[in-house]
Parts: C-alpha cells; structure tokens; sequence
C-alpha cells in the first residue's frame, strides 16, 4: 500500500467497548486496515451515554481539534454510527472528514468494486447516505454562501438535493436494466436443469478460497478463478461457475458478497437484488472461519441477513473453515449438516464434494427412455452431461441416463 495509505485519528468511547462488543471493535480494526488507512492516534473517553450533538463530549471535542491541528492526519474515524447532525458537527468542528462505521465500510465497498453493477451498487449506496447529510447542513450553507447570504446557500443546497435525487434515479433505472439481464440468465440456468450451490457466509470465511478450489480440483482453469486474499470484503462481484463432479454430477455454483455485522441499511439495499440470488439456490454452503473466537456472532450475522432477505426452507451445509489453525483437532463430520475442514487441502475439498454429491444427488440411479428423432430432449440430456448410453431404433432412440427421481419425474412420458 505505501504511500497510499491514508492516516487516521481514532476516536473511541470506552464505554461502548464492554467485553461483549470485542467483536465489534476488533472488526473495525480489521475494516480500517482493510480500506488501506493507519491509525496514527488514538483518541478515548469514558462516557456512560452518548452526546446527542456531538457523540463524545464537548471537552473532548476541543482537546482533538487542539490535537489536529498539530498534525497533517486525513481523516477522523468514529468506531461507531454517527447521526448526519453529530457527523456535520464535528467535521465543522475539526475540519476534517468524518468517517463512521457506515461510512468506513462504504468506502471499502467503493474501492474493491470492479463490475459495472457493483459500481453502480456503491454509488446508490453512498448517494442515499449522503442526503440525510445535507439536511440542515449550517456548515455546507456557509460555504455556499460565504455566511452572509443564507437564503443563496439554501437555495443551493436544494439544488444539490435535486442533482442527488435525479442521480439515484439514473442508478436504479440503470441497475433495473442489469437486473433483467441477470433474471434472463437465471431462467437459462434453470432450463440447463443444473442444481445451484451459493455460498453465504461472513466477509472472509474463506468463500472465495472454496470456489478456487474447486475449480482448481474439477476445471483446471486459472482464468475462471476469483480473487482470494485474506482481509475484508476482498471481493464484491457475485461469481457464477460450473463445476462438473463428473459427467453425471454437476452443478452452478455462485459466490455472494460476505456479510458482516451491522452492514449500513444502503447497503443492503443496494446488494439485495444481487444476494437474491440466493434464493435460487438447492443449497446454502454457511462457510464459518472456525479459528474466529467470534464465529458464534459472525453466524448469527448470517442468520440475520438471510431472514432480511426472506431466505427459508432451502438446505443448508455449514462448513467452518481455517482447521489448520485450531490447536485442537476436530472430526471432519461434527454432525450431519456441519463439518470442519482445511479448504486449501485438496482431501478435505473432496469430502466436501461427497457431501454435496450426496445432498444434490441423493437418488442417483440409471433410467432408460425411448426419445423420438425429431425431439429436442436428447441435446438437453447431453448438454446436461448424464447421458451414457444411447441405441437407435428404427422408429427412436433408446438412452440411458444417471438422474435421480426428483428430476425424472418430468420425463416419465419417455420411460422405456
């Protein structure tokens, strides 16, 4: 990162870091890092509430501005949600801008975006964070208005809400359009009759690692491989691949943005076409990075957002990931529907597979059909690769497939 990296005054309220918000406060260290800025200061009070103006008292407030002005820091980091009053008070105070959590975790998401629709997604993220800012803003109507003509700098500042407005609008339209190309692509998933495996799970759990190696395991394609590195929300693309067990046992699988706790409200707005995807889903893959002393809260995060988005009543695996790094050993199979495994060893990836296969596959057996020439259902059966015989007869053809019963129940019109 070198001299990319931004500096930073951290500013904490003791109070609100009790044990039972470790957790939170060793993620925003992680997010901080992850968005490439260093904490050169740190600044703490013990309050038993909040200042409803200023978050932390107005003492507090002084002796900081006394701080920076001594210093070329960038940037103020709240470990905590600021109010727009609270965020407008304090960079007027400090001159300075002010990052809060949400505001910390938007501006991550605005430099790991790559694809068009997670661009777009951010920006209607931060535009929609962005206007309750401009309410009542007395310092941005000072700037307009050199402090002498409030009536101008209100007028401006409409103005500004106006742009804004007619911007989220231009956004939404544009990510409605995306939205239709990826409903099209879904219904072309769907008439392949291929089953879908997404995987869910808390930011850097090891989602993308999985996805590689699989790939790695059953493509063999380098190109087709996603960005895996270990920090926060290394990737925010959805990725779909399809990974062939066999010629008789395939399926997609989609890798989702992780999650994370208390992900800002804009946010969830923005992804929620995305992650909906989702829901298109035969089975979830729950990644948990099991060496977290926190994967218990990191879980419930996970429970919590998929309820937002209305995900029930489909199957779930919960794998916890990272084992190398536990000192004890664990069984692989912890029970039926959880298991603790390495995903960088490729003996574990194939017992992840097992299970799988087994989930997906549950009835696989071999059906003979009798197909008409002229019917298109036997290029489906090959592009669907469970084919494995076919004879021909003088009137059709007579094929074997590996299918199980659930699928054949739509071609029991061609049973031989």
């Amino acid at each position: 990162m070198g001299n990319q990296e931004k500096e930073a005054v951290l500013v904490v309220l003791t109070s609100l870091q009790g044990k039972e918000n470790t957790a939170y406060w060793d993620e925003f260290l992680e997010l901080v890092k992850a968005a490439d800025m260093e904490v050169v200061m740190h600044a703490k009070q013990h309050m038993k509430t909040v200042n409803s103006a200023t978050y932390i008292g107005s003492g507090k407030v002084k002796e900081i501005k006394e701080m920076l002005e001594s210093t070329a820091v960038d940037v103020v980091l709240i470990d905590h949600v600021l109010t727009p009053l609270q965020s407008r008070n304090l960079e007027k105070a400090w001159n300075r801008p002010i990052m809060d959590r949400n505001a910390l975790i938007l501006e991550l998401f605005e430099t790991r975006a790559v694809t068009a629709e997670a661009k777009l997604q951010i920006e209607a993220a931060k535009l929609n964070a962005l206007l309750p800012k401009l309410v009542g803003s007395t310092s941005y109507l000072g700037r307009q208005s050199g402090g002498r003509n409030k009536g101008a700098g209100e007028k401006q500042l409409e103005l500004d809400r106006r742009v804004i407005k007619r911007r989220i609008g231009e956004v939404r339209n544009e990510l409605k359009r995306l939205e239709k190309q990826r409903a099209v692509r879904a219904a072309k998933r769907q008439r392949n009759d291929l089953p879908i495996v997404a995987l869910i799970g808390y930011t850097n759990a090891g989602k993308s690692t999985i996805m590689n190696q699989l790939l790695a395991r059953f493509q063999k394609k380098t190109a087709k491989q996603v960005l895996e590195k270990d920090m926060l929300f290394a990737t925010l693309d959805t990725s779909v691949r399809r990974i062939a067990l066999d010629a008789h046992r395939q399926f997609l699988l989609i890798d989702t943005v992780g999650f994370v706790s208390d992900l800002p409200h804009e946010l969830i707005e923005a992804f929620h076409s995305t992650l909906e995807q989702i829901k298109e889903a035969d089975l979830l893959l729950q990644i948990v990075d099991g060496a977290n002393p926190h994967y218990r809260e990191q879980m419930q995060v996970t429970s919590d957002t998929l309820q937002k988005l209305g995900v029930e009543n489909i199957a779930m695996l919960t794998v916890f990931n990272k084992a190398d790094r536990l000192q004890e050993k664990h069984p692989r199979c912890l029970r039926e529907d959880r298991v603790m495994l390495c995903a960088k060893a490729e003996k574990d990836i194939d017992f992840l597979c097992d299970l799988i296969s087994k989930r997906l596959y549950p009835l696989h057996q071999k059906w003979k059909l009798k197909i008409p020439y002229d019917d298109a259902l036997l290029a489906q059966l090959r592009k669907q690769g469970i084919l494995s015989e076919i004879h021909y007869l003088d009137d059709a053809m007579l094929v074997e497939i590996d299918a199980d019963a659930e699928r054949m129940r739509k071609w029991e019109a061609y049973l031989a």
